[in-house]
């Protein structure tokens, strides 16, 4: 009898093996990764296919797709006819011809026009932004839509609360959205402040829904009667704000006030996370007016989440180093590539293209900036390069290419970003902006430090073994 119970056990653990490894060979797009799994399924009993059916499957897209299929997230903007007339194909402005390829792109894999007569206003940390928005929030008539990921409960955040609660005791519709789990970035939160106004709040994916921490909502948007909009890598609290002392700790960023026809995708965007929010659908011609064109900037909304067809943000990121002639400027606080965006990089420079990249010298982050640390010097070595800017901690978002195209919003250039959160950015031709942005990077470059292969190399070797173990458990920070 115990012959018959060990055998029936030993063949459950190999048929689990055999189970476990099978996935992998049939699903793993990367064949390292298949091959690994693999391994570790087949010589660790039980523990190897433990490991691999609780981290080695992206359950991630997997869930975001069934929200899809459930009619919980809304596929595409058709439920969004208004303000949607058909659109005339707008030409690159003189000097993009070379971005074609770009656009093209990014005609297939974005839903969203790339529109004209649209004009975008840098306003940089919240000493700029914040004012802006407040007074467009206290001339708001008809509606404001308010999308963050932090919503902090502090002076700058109480401010927020108070405009918003007048604005809605005045009859203009307010709704906001809240990420679940950044708003516990502070007590009291955002929500509790707001409890008991006639503002209509949201929170994406409670954490009482599964306790993800993935999947979040990391777009930034504010849009105002429909008309006029702001968007970019800031939240909302004290930390943006430079002009004070105390804590917390400053933290730099660039947001955008946006203009034109653009804005009723930034509005399509806000109303589609309010459905898979609240269940309810709003198609209301209020939302949508007729805009006229405002400015030269012909710009792309690029909305990004695990539960699209495609990785748009990502793809358009490798398409515009491949269609980069001259320079190509960076500037993220979390950067974690992967090997495609590694390539890119690297085959840019090799062309002649000139390529810089700024980080922060101290990341708000230290486990990020220690990953960060381990991909350094592939790129370094192929004349790509980096700088540190010194703190506070920048966490502004750039890709700026040739002088005529920019990519702002609240992506970063790591996994989180590209394939587990949903973001939201602009892609913009516009000479004028990106010149604006062009002489903001470089002066950040004259005042950071530039790293070397040799600093790189010189580290000592408990930090690079701390780097590279840093760097093993990159696609899950």
């Amino acid at each position: 009898m115990d012959h018959i119970l060990y055998g029936l056990f030993y063949s459950s653990l190999a048929a689990l093996a055999l189970l476990s490894a099978g996935h992998a060979l049939l699903l793993k797009r990367d064949p390292r990764s298949a091959l690994g799994w693999i391994v570790v399924c087949l010589t660790i009993p039980f523990f190897g296919p433990l490991l691999y059916w609780s981290m080695g499957i992206n359950r991630i897209s997997r869930r975001a797709r069934q929200w899809l299929e459930r009619g919980q997230r809304l596929a595409g903007w058709g439920n969004f006819p208004l303000g949607r007339k058909q659109q005339k194909v707008c030409s690159l402005p003189p000097g993009a011809e070379h971005l074609q390829e770009l656009r093209a792109l990014a005609d297939r894999v974005v839903a969203a026009d790339l529109l004209p007569g649209n004009r975008l206003t840098p306003l940089e940390n919240g000493d700029e932004a914040y004012p802006v928005m407040l007074k467009a929030i206290g001339s708001a008539v008809s509606t404001i839509n308010l999308s963050t990921y932090i919503f902090d409960g502090d002076v700058t955040g109480r401010k927020f609360v108070t405009a918003l609660a007048e604005a809605a005791e005045h009859g203009v519709e307010v709704r906001v959205i809240i990420d679940s789990l950044g708003e516990k970035y502070s007590r009291p939160t955002a929500r509790r402040l707001l409890r008991g106004s006639k503002v209509k709040v949201g929170r994406f994916l409670p954490l009482r829904q599964g306790g993800y921490v993935n999947l979040r909502n990391h777009r930034k948007i504010l849009v105002i009667d429909g008309k006029t909009a702001f968007t970019g890598g800031m939240n909302i609290g004290d930390r943006h704000v430079t002009a004070r002392g105390g804590s917390p700790p400053i933290v730099k960023d660039f947001h955008f006030m946006v203009e034109g026809q653009v804005v009723n995708d930034l509005q399509r965007t806000f109303l589609e996370d309010w459905f898979f929010v609240t269940g309810n659908l709003i198609n209301d011609e209020r939302f949508f007016p007729a805009i006229p064109a405002t400015g030269d900037a012909i710009v792309r909304a690029v909305s990004d989440g695990p539960d699209k067809e495609f990785r748009k943000l990502n793809w358009i990121i490798l398409g515009a180093l491949s269609c980069a002639r001259e320079q190509v400027r960076i500037m993220t606080p979390y950067f974690i590539p992967d090997r495609p965006l590694i390539s890119a990089l690297i085959t840019a420079a090799l062309r002649g293209v000139r390529i810089s990249l700024v980080l922060p010298a101290r990341n708000n982050l230290p486990y990020v900036h220690w990953a960060t640390r381990a991909y350094l010097w592939e790129l370094l070595q192929h004349g790509i390069r980096i700088y540190y800017q010194p703190p506070p901690f920048v966490h502004t978002k750039l890709l700026l290419v040739d002088g005529i195209w920019s990519l702002v919003g609240s992506a970063n250039l790591d996994p989180r970003s590209l394939r587990l959160n949903f973001e939201f950015n602009l892609e913009v031709y516009d000479l004028d902006l990106t010149r604006q942005l062009s002489a903001s990077f470089d002066q950040t470059v004259a005042r950071s430090h530039e790293i070397n292969l040799a600093e790189v190399d010189g580290r000592s070797l408990p930090l690079k073994i701390l780097d590279g173990v840093a760097r093993l458990a990159s696609p899950y920070l």
